[in-house]
């Protein structure tokens, strides 16, 4: 099984477009240990040749682009793409506004919960991907799902699961201290399981909580993708980028006693990967004393262009 990081910054990328922090400015100039990156995707194949997208970001072209292995196959028809499968964790922007870069009569299938899915048909806009050759196929919880797309098995299954979340921004209503907290469904994470090889990893780009059931999911797992936007909760209104809290924002902080890495500390995963990075979160500066923290707990800070094999 092949896993490719097509993006792994948080929404808005890095640098973010209309950001002028400290890090984004650096990144910007060229600064030494800043890379730029794309807003939060993975590829996975089994094969090497179909692939699945899981989650569908606002750069799915530039990421395409720069992805050989999505390329359309030089010897096939005049249209044609690799892309057999978009798995979609939420409704955020970040994830789901790649499906419309995805036009132009090609078919896929679409997997995600019933409330994601349900936000996908509210908003007509999203009927550019003609659901008659791009079906959506809900994802129920706990349950293996083989993935399908233009008439191919690919060879994977996808276990879906709630995780402790957020609705998506667009989809808040009432005032700033209302209670945002999810349904089942509004933020999920994945298993995704070769079948021939039965390796299997975990993806889950947002997350507000490792709770007990989450735990004991990935516990002993042998690869982890997991939320890595925000170091500490407040970092974003110290540095005067946005008046929210991770908290409030549906996202587990890195640090701290209640962060991530104390909290996969003794799940015994073999490998744990940080994706969907904020442009204010310190470990994306490659010498920074976070970037040195989270190494030295035995993680890795997910890059795009970067390369798994289970």
């Amino acid at each position: 099984m092949i896993i490719k990081v097509l993006g792994s910054a948080a929404g808005g990328g890095f640098p973010q477009w209309n950001c002028n922090g400290a890090q984004s400015a650096k990144v910007r100039s060229g600064a030494a240990g800043y890379k730029a990156r794309l807003q939060s995707s993975l590829a996975v194949s089994s094969d090497g040749k179909s692939w699945a997208l899981l989650n569908a970001s606002p750069d799915i072209r530039q990421q395409i682009n720069e992805t050989p292995e999505l390329h359309p196959d030089a010897a096939g028809a005049k249209r044609n793409s690799p892309i057999k499968a978009v798995v979609v964790t939420n409704a955020d922007v970040d994830h789901i506004v790649g499906l419309i870069g995805l036009r132009e009569g090609q078919p896929f299938s679409i997997y995600g919960s019933d409330l994601v899915l349900a936000t996908l048909k509210a908003n007509s806009v999203f009927n550019v991907c003609n659901p008659e050759i791009v079906p959506r196929i809900e994802l129920p919880f706990d349950e293996p799902t083989e993935l399908h797309g233009a008439g191919l098995d690919l060879g994977l299954t996808v276990e879906a699961f709630p995780v402790s979340g957020k609705i998506a921004l667009f989809l808040e209503k009432g005032g700033a201290d209302a209670n945002y907290g999810s349904r089942d469904g509004d933020t999920i994470g994945l298993k995704v399981t070769d079948r021939k090889t039965g390796k299997a990893f975990f993806y889950i780009p947002g997350c507000a909580e490792v709770d007990a059931p989450l735990a004991d999911r990935i516990r002993d797992a042998e690869l982890v993708f997991f939320d890595g936007t925000l170091y500490v909760d407040d970092e974003m209104i110290v540095q005067g980028l946005l008046n929210k809290t991770g908290k409030r924002m549906g996202h587990i902080s890195v640090s701290g006693h209640e962060g991530s890495i104390a909290a996969l500390s003794h799940l015994k995963v073999q490998r744990k990967i940080y994706v969907h990075i904020n442009n204010s979160n310190p470990i994306l500066d490659e010498n920074s004393e976070a970037r040195k923290a989270v190494e030295t707990a035995g993680w890795e800070v997910g890059f795009d262009g970067m390369e798994v094999r289970l």
